[in-house]
């Protein structure tokens, strides 16, 4: 009989749970993380907008002695 248990193929319930268990907090962790980086990456692209932006009104500036 003892055989016959060890021989069965696929996985146990505990097995299955552990598994979604250890997902379930890897995943708790990556998304607030994954979220910080995209917020970061805006206000980065943001920022880098705004120095092109300042930079084509100073070119402006110097070519016509004002501001548009």
């Amino acid at each position: 009989m003892l055989n016959r248990i060890r021989n069965r193929k696929g996985f146990t319930l505990i097995e299955l749970l552990i598994v979604v268990a250890i997902i379930g907090i890897l995943a708790a962790v990556a998304i607030p993380q994954f979220a910080a980086y995209r917020m970061r990456g805006y206000n980065s692209a943001a920022t880098s907008d705004l120095r092109n932006f300042k930079t084509s009104l100073e070119g402006y500036f110097a070519d016509n002695q004002k501001y548009p």
